[in-house]
């Protein structure tokens, strides 16, 4: 049994479609389905039910994920034991950690190929332009990403919240509408703080923004904290964990999200590409 087939198996367990395993792992459809019917063979078993309309594992499957995920992460530790140090892995991110941050961490220390991430806090068009000149591995952008000479890999998706003061009539709410605030209340950050996400959030908006941007996010929810029918929109993992006296998230109904990338050089393997779309997927 290879270790390749149970990464293999692990990729199109989690996507549940062997196109986008594929994709994921850089390689054609065909080779990926060869080297789950070979693990088939040789565990004796059907490790997911293929039909034309879906892909889903099966009771031996649910079994066998668990397992190749503790044999993939045991290899890992065994090269490292071997005397295989883990790579430092530069990630350019935003100065705020979520929640899937921690946890994706935590996926590249025990990945197959394992890594000792540093984070490095860099504006959107600095991160992007530090992968493309090779001063970062890879970096993380929230939003639609045209950059030439990089890579970019859909790597989550995350709904966008309304932040609105605590006096404001939609705190508490367990949704509001965007049609429900008042477009004049509306405060974004100034595009060049990060020109993917403003982009974005205006894609999502019913009708443009009133007032002129407010600098970075950090003035633009001070601004929101202080009016009361002042409101803004972020991503939903962007203040998890955060406390405020005078700021509430309330979700939007009907929902809204917006897609967070890896970006990385056009030299970075696929492999790789792979391991890091995983390690920061839900």
């Amino acid at each position: 049994m290879e270790l390749r087939a149970l990464h293999y198996f692990v990729t199109v367990a989690e996507e549940l479609h062997f196109g986008r395993a594929a994709q994921r792992l850089r390689i054609v459809q065909p080779a990926v389905s060869q080297q789950i019917s070979r693990l088939e063979r040789e565990l004796g078993v059907v490790l997911l039910e293929r039909t034309s309309r879906r892909v889903r594992l099966t009771p031996a499957g649910e079994r066998v994920l668990t397992a190749a995920r503790e044999t993939l992460a045991a290899a890992a530790r065994v090269r490292v034991v071997a005397g295989e140090p883990a790579a430092a892995l530069r990630i350019g991110v935003a100065s705020c950690v979520t929640q899937r941050l921690d946890r994706a961490l935590d996926r590249l220390r025990d990945s197959e190929r394992p890594a000792e991430p540093e984070l490095i806090d860099l504006p959107v068009t600095a991160r992007l332009d530090a992968v493309r000149d090779g001063v970062l591995d890879l970096a993380l952008v929230r939003g639609a990403v045209t950059a030439a000479a990089v890579t970019v890999a859909r790597a989550w998706s995350e709904p966008l919240h309304a932040v609105v003061a605590r006096t404001h009539h939609a705190a508490g709410k367990p949704a509001v509408g965007l049609d429900d605030l008042d477009p004049r209340g509306l405060r974004l950050p100034a595009r060049d703080s990060d020109p993917p996400l403003h982009d974005a959030i205006l894609a999502v908006l019913p009708v443009a923004p009133v007032r002129p941007p407010a600098g970075d996010l950090l003035n633009v929810l001070f601004e929101v904290g202080r009016d009361p029918e002042g409101w803004t929109l972020i991503p939903a993992e962007q203040l998890t964990g955060a406390h405020s006296e005078r700021l509430l998230q309330v979700p939007l109904d009907p929902p809204m999200t917006v897609d967070g990338h890896v970006i990385t050089s056009l030299t970075t393997p696929g492999r790789c590409v792979a391991s890091y779309v995983a390690a920061f997927a839900d």
